[in-house]
C-alpha cells in the first residue's frame, strides 16, 4: 500500500534577480560569517566580549540564512526549479564548486588534526557550551554546534523549497528534530546531569566506538544509565533495524534519523545532482562499502579479543587507530563531507557508510519497502536519475516500469518529487510480490544480455 501520494506540481524556472529582502538575508548573513571567521583571529574571550560575539554572530547568521532561503524560493510557485543547475558554477561542480569544496575540506582537516589553530574559533561557543554542559566548548561541541546550525537553517531552507511535497515537508522536519534533539542537545544535557555521553540515534556500526571494550567499561561503571545505554545499543542493532528495516527500508533511519543523511539533504541538498550515475562508480560502490562493513566487525572482533583475551595485545589498538583515521576522519569527515559540492552530496552514504551497508542488505532481499513506476507515464525527462542522490539510474527502471528495489536507496523521495507526471510512487507492500519483481528483473537482464550477444 503506498504511504506516499504524489502531488502535482509546476515546473518553475527561477529568477536571477535577487530582491530586497535576498539582498537584507545576504548582507546580515555575510556579516555574520565574517564575524565568525574573525573569531580565529580576535580574543573576544581575552577581552570579555565572547557572550556578545557569539550572540550577534548567531542573530546575524540564522536571520540572514533564514531571509535570504525562505525568500527565495517563497517568491516563486511551488515546485522545483531545474533550470541552471548543471549550468551554474556552484551547483556543477564548477570554479565557485571547487572553492567552496576546498574551503570545507581545509576546516575539517584543521578541525581533525590542527584543531589547537581554531582555538579562538572554539572558544567563540563557549556561552553556548556553559548553558547546556556546565563548562567551556571543545573541538567536538563547536563541531557539533556548527553541525547543528547548518542542518537547522538549511533544512528550513529545504521546507521552502519542497514545500509541494507533504512527504518532503515531514522528513525535513524529522531531521532537524533527530539533528537537534537526540545529536547534539541530549548527549550534552547527559554530560550535564554527570551521566555518560549518549547519542540515542548513533549506534554500531556507524558508531563504532559504542561497541568497544573501553566503552562498555565506562559504561558499566555508571550503574543503571550506563547499562541501559549498553542494552539501548544492542537492541537497536539487532532488533530495532532489522524491524524498521523490513516495513520501511532503510530510509527510516538513512533519511529520517541520521545525522549524515541529514546534514547530506539540507546543507548539501544543492549538490545531490553530483553523483555519479555510471556503471563503474555502481561496482565500486559495491566493493567499498561492504569492505568497510567487513574492516568494521573485523577491527571490532579483534579489539574485543585483545582486551578481553588478551590476543593481539598491540595490533588491536592498532587496527582501531587505522579504522578511526581512513574511516572515521578521512572517509566519513574530510571527504564524505568537504567533497559535497565537488562530488555530490552521499559519498560517505553510498560508498562508505558500514551501517548503510547492513541496512541495505535487509532492505534488498527481506524488505516491503521498493518505488513502483507507471512506465507507460514516463516521459524520459530524466529528472528523477539527475537528483538521485545515490547515483540510481531511476529513468532506466521507470521507462521500462519496473519497481525500484536496490540496496543503496535511501527513500529520500526526491525521484518522486521531481517527476512532472507522477510516475514513481514510494511504497511498503507484500514480499511476495518483491519476489516476483526480482524473477522477473532477473530474466529480463539476462534477455538482454541473450540479446546482445546474438547482435
Amino acid at each position: 500500500m503506498s504511504d506516499f501520494i504524489h502531488e502535482s506540481h509546476s515546473i518553475v524556472p527561477p529568477d536571477p534577480k535577487l530582491d530586497k529582502y535576498q539582498r537584507i538575508g545576504l548582507v546580515l548573513l555575510g556579516i555574520g560569517l565574517a564575524t565568525f571567521f574573525s573569531s580565529l583571529f580576535a580574543g573576544y574571550k581575552e577581552s570579555g566580549n565572547n557572550t556578545i560575539a557569539f550572540s550577534t554572530t548567531m542573530i546575524l547568521v540564522f536571520s540572514g540564512g533564514i531571509i535570504y532561503g525562505l525568500r527565495t524560493h517563497l517568491k516563486r510557485q511551488p515546485g522545483i526549479a531545474n533550470n541552471g543547475i548543471m549550468t551554474t558554477s556552484v551547483t556543477s561542480a564548477g570554479a565557485f564548486g571547487w572553492l567552496i569544496g576546498i574551503t570545507m575540506t581545509t576546516l575539517y582537516v584543521l578541525y581533525y588534526w590542527w584543531h589547537e589553530k581554531l582555538a579562538g574559533m572554539t572558544s567563540l561557543f563557549d556561552p553556548l557550551s556553559n548553558a547546556i554542559r556546565g563548562k567551556d566548548a571543545d573541538q567536538w561541541f563547536m563541531y557539533g554546534a556548527l553541525y547543528t546550525i547548518g542542518v537547522i537553517i538549511m533544512g528550513i531552507k529545504a521546507l521552502a523549497k519542497y514545500r509541494h511535497s507533504r512527504y518532503q515537508m515531514i522528513r525535513t522536519s524529522s531531521i532537524i528534530g533527530s539533528q537537534l534533539f537526540l545529536a547534539f542537545l541530549t548527549p550534552y544535557i547527559m554530560e550535564r546531569l554527570n551521566q555518560p555521553y549518549f547519542a540515542p540515534n548513533y549506534f554500531w556500526p556507524l558508531d563504532y566506538k559504542s561497541m568497544m571494550p573501553d566503552k562498555v567499561s565506562h559504561l558499566q561503571e555508571a550503574g543503571n544509565v550506563g547499562n541501559f545505554i549498553i542494552g539501548w545499543v544492542v537492541v537497536m542493532f539487532l532488533v530495532v533495524t532489522p524491524l524498521l528495516t523490513y516495513y520501511f527500508g532503510k530510509r527510516w533511519y538513512c533519511s529520517w534519523v541520521c545525522g549524515c543523511g541529514g546534514l547530506a539533504n539540507t546543507a548539501g541538498d544543492s549538490w545531490r545532482q553530483l553523483s555519479n550515475k555510471n556503471l563503474v562508480a555502481w561496482k565500486y560502490e559495491r566493493v567499498t562499502i561492504y569492505s568497510i562493513l567487513v574492516f568494521a566487525v573485523v577491527m571490532t572482533v579483534i579489539v574485543w579479543l585483545s582486551a578481553s583475551q588478551g590476543l593481539f595485545p598491540s595490533f588491536g589498538p592498532k587496527v582501531q587507530e587505522v579504522y578511526g583515521f581512513l574511516i572515521g576522519s578521512v572517509a566519513a569527515g574530510v571527504i564524505g563531507t568537504g567533497f559535497y559540492p565537488i562530488l555530490g552530496t552521499r559519498i560517505w552514504c553510498r560508498f562508505g557508510c558500514p551501517m548503510a551497508a547492513v541496512l541495505g542488505i535487509i532492505q534488498k532481499f527481506k524488505s516491503r519497502f521498493r518505488i513502483t513506476t507507471n512506465g507507460g507515464q514516463c516521459i524520459s525527462c530524466g529528472n528523477c536519475s539527475t537528483y538521485c542522490e545515490m547515483g540510481i539510474d531511476v529513468k532506466w527502471y521507470a521507462q521500462r516500469g519496473q519497481d525500484i528495489v536496490r540496496a543503496s536507496c535511501v527513500g529520500c523521495g526526491m525521484c518522486s518529487a521531481v517527476c512532472p507526471r507522477g510516475v514513481l510512487q514510494l511504497e511498503n507492500g507484500p514480499t511476495e510480490q518483491r519476489a516476483e519483481y526480482q524473477v522477473d528483473l532477473l530474466s529480463s537482464m539476462k534477455a538482454r544480455k541473450m540479446e546482445g550477444k546474438v547482435k
